[in-house]
């Protein structure tokens, strides 16, 4: 059956414009679409999203993008997660990474045995158990490995890009597949007069572009769903306070690390991203409780290396629309909603709403069932986001300014304080098939900020406290042996990107490291 829908629009370029371009370049058939992406030079895009999650590598890899190209354009290194400074406590520290603590054994979770073993004396940290955290300490890089038995398969990794280089690649990429890119500010959108739905946009040269589905990622104006079709909004900031940043890139001072800072100040939290070049720097904060030039003040006191341009002002309201998909428009990206840049998340939401569209491509009709159900699974992700980022800021012990005060004492979502009074009890995290955070995730901000369970699973108990002091700590020895045998971050960059390219394997004495529970 042909396929009677087209034209397709997308409205802004950016991120999300080019990796929407670029997916639906490569998914649909050039014969039976036009993709037109119309974009203004005389409209910035925010272009500070620097950090990403491990979602990425999939979508580069759907793409047919090799890896170690996209890491040359895009002047990017490897991450492993992210360092959280002052955030429970001042002067305290940990680092959520991107994989498991441990080893599961008979379907319960590392970390019940790791609470057995605190509670016979074992002062180590859960951090010890995982290799994403040592190897990130250590400031190490290696691909994982291959065999799923193995400790060192069990952690991924991500990437610190610049963001407008990315952008910039997938232009290239999407222009290179057939979509058309049209130079221009949208000065009018024409709507169908009985239905509402969008028929056309007008450029101030007076072109009118007509298209059957019209794809807004025109960044926090929401041109098409907000401004033309008036698309509700729901208001997150009672729970995320914070609604402005100040970025700024500054110069290299040292090798980059393989994981990305967030230092928490006194009325929100710094950001530090390590490309190859430069290191990418930010302050997010509520306006409530700092003024404008007191967060300067202290994000050029706190730099590590000189400023290398002007400070950029950035102003946003936390919350998602109460629909991203209206009519025949879908918003991507910032024009969709927002949730600050904490836990990397902007990029892997523009990409899930990709994913989306492609899954529940319409024919010529929106049909209603497909929306629906886009808008379902979108709601859900933002709104599992949404609780993991409050976890942050709530689960603190900090009493040392209005803001901290705020944050520690709000009223939190129900779905929140539900997964927080369930892990308490006895350690479970709830679980669920779709959603960016799973249990390790939850497991490393509560026990990094402070939060234990009164006890571990029960069934812990049929193992001899001996005998599950010895596996941990052989676990332990393994981890700590097999990353003194990765090469260093800088290493692997410059090995993968500006060397040889052609093995991304361990080295032979790291692949015979197993796990004690496997």
């Amino acid at each position: 059956m042909m396929n009677s829908l087209r034209n397709l629009v997308i409205v802004g370029g950016g991120t999300s414009g080019w990796m929407t371009a670029a997916a639906l370049a490569k998914f649909l058939h050039p014969q039976q679409y036009q993709i037109t992406l119309v974009e203004s030079d005389a409209i910035g895009t925010v272009g500070v999203g620097e950090a990403t999650v491990p979602h990425i590598r999939y979508f580069n890899e759907v793409l047919g993008i090799d890896e170690n190209e996209f890491m040359k354009k895009t002047n990017a290194t490897y991450k492993l997660g992210i360092e959280f400074s002052n955030w429970g406590k001042l002067g305290d520290a940990y680092i959520h990474p991107f994989g498991v603590y441990g080893q599961s054994r008979n379907d319960i979770s590392f970390h019940h045995y790791w609470l057995k073993l605190q509670q016979l004396g074992d002062a180590g940290s859960i951090s010890d158990y995982s290799v994403g955290v040592v190897a990130a300490a250590a400031e190490k890089f290696a691909y994982p490995a291959s065999d799923p038995r193995s400790l060192f398969s069990k952690y991924s990794y991500a990437f610190h890009i610049d963001a407008s280089l990315y952008a910039g690649f997938l232009r290239d990429y999407s222009i290179a597949r057939g979509v058309k890119r049209i130079e221009g500010k949208i000065d009018q959108v024409n709507q169908h007069p009985d239905s509402g739905s969008i028929q056309s946009v007008q450029l101030a040269s007076g072109e009118i572009l007509a298209g059957d589905l019209f794809i807004d990622c025109s960044g926090f104006r929401g041109l098409l769903i907000n401004e033309t079709l008036k698309t509700g909004f729901e208001d997150w900031s009672h729970w995320l306070p914070c609604d402005r940043a100040i970025a700024v890139p500054s110069a290299k001072t040292r090798e980059p690390l393989p994981y990305t800072k967030a230092i928490a100040r006194a009325a929100g939290w710094q950001w530090r991203i390590p490309l190859q070049s430069r290191t990418g720097n930010g302050q997010v904060y509520s306006s409530k409780y700092i003024s404008d030039d007191e967060v300067a003040n202290s994000l050029l006191t706190n730099l590590d290396g000189e400023p290398l341009a002007n400070l950029n002002y950035l102003r946003f309201k936390t919350g998602r629309r109460v629909k991203c998909w209206n009519k025949n428009c879908v918003a991507i990206g910032l024009s969709s909603g927002f949730l600050e840049p904490l836990e990397s998340t902007s990029i892997y939401l523009i990409q899930v709403a990709i994913m989306k569209l492609v899954e529940f491509f319409p024919y010529a009709d929106m049909e209603a069932a497909n929306t629906d159900e886009f808008n379902r699974d979108m709601a859900n992700e933002y709104e599992r986001i949404r609780d993991f980022l409050i976890l942050h800021y709530h689960a603190t012990a900090r009493d040392d300014s209005a803001f901290w005060n705020y944050c520690r004492t709000m009223e939190i979502p129900q779905s929140l304080a539900y997964k927080m009074d369930l892990f308490r009890e006895q350690g479970h995290v709830e679980r669920y098939k779709r959603g960016m955070f799973l249990e390790p995730s939850w497991v490393a901000v509560y026990m990094g900020q402070g939060i234990f369970p009164k006890t571990y699973h029960p069934l812990v108990n049929a193992q001899e406290p001996a005998q599950l002091q010895q596996q941990l700590h052989a676990m332990r020895d393994t981890i700590i042996a097999g990353v003194r045998a990765m090469p260093g971050h800088a290493e692997s960059i410059k090995r993968y990107c500006h060397g040889d390219t052609s093995e991304k394997s361990w080295p032979p004495a790291a692949m015979s490291l197993y796990g004690v529970f496997s």
